[in-house]
């Protein structure tokens, strides 16, 4: 009740001025001007009052209705994102395990694979050394092949000229005639 009077006083005070204003400068409220304009407002708020009353509160209760469905709605959601969030904390919580779990897999399987692979390098070098040393018995048996074959043509060349400077002509005619007889007796 205050607030209508109150109102009715805000409303009120523009028109006391402007009526003060047309009294001529004469000093004193209007009390008549201002009693028509209340009559006026209140048929005017009663009407719309009368009036209004019903899609009113029919409106203002449809909102309750829709505040509150939005509220118990809300509260559901609420409701199922916690049990999504229970679910999704203990699938993480499952995770966490399998991932741990996964882990020590993959440890134990690059563990297996290193094993494998230094087994498999182990058998590559056994392999690499059996056949460089292979290699190596065959360069060395090449180089002493060619080490006796330069040899024995030193030798050679070294008795020929030994025997070149201590066999006469006369000496090397009698070793053909006896190389000669050999051959004879032996083709025979």
């Amino acid at each position: 009740m205050r607030a209508v009077l109150l109102l009715l006083g805000v409303l009120a005070a523009p028109e006391v001025a402007a009526a003060a204003q047309e009294a001529g400068g004469r000093a004193g409220i209007p009390w008549w001007e201002i009693f028509k304009q209340a009559v006026n407002f209140s048929i005017l708020a009663g009407v719309l009052f009368y009036f209004l009353r019903k899609p009113v509160s029919a409106y203002l209760k449809e909102r309750s209705d829709l505040l509150r469905k939005s509220i118990d709605e809300a509260a559901r959601a609420r409701a199922d994102a916690a049990e999504k969030l229970a679910a999704i904390e203990v699938r993480v919580a499952m995770l966490t395990g399998e991932i741990a779990e996964m882990n020590r897999k993959m440890d134990a399987e690059a563990d297996e694979e290193t094993r494998r692979l230094r087994k498999s390098a182990q058998a590559e070098i056994e392999r690499l050394r059996a056949q460089v040393q292979g290699t190596a018995d065959q360069e060395v048996k090449k180089a002493r092949a060619e080490l006796r074959r330069e040899a024995a043509e030193l030798s050679a060349r070294a008795a020929e000229e030994i025997v070149a400077k201590t066999i006469t002509p006369g000496d090397q005619e009698r070793m053909v005639r006896e190389n000669i007889d050999r051959i004879r007796e032996i083709v025979r």
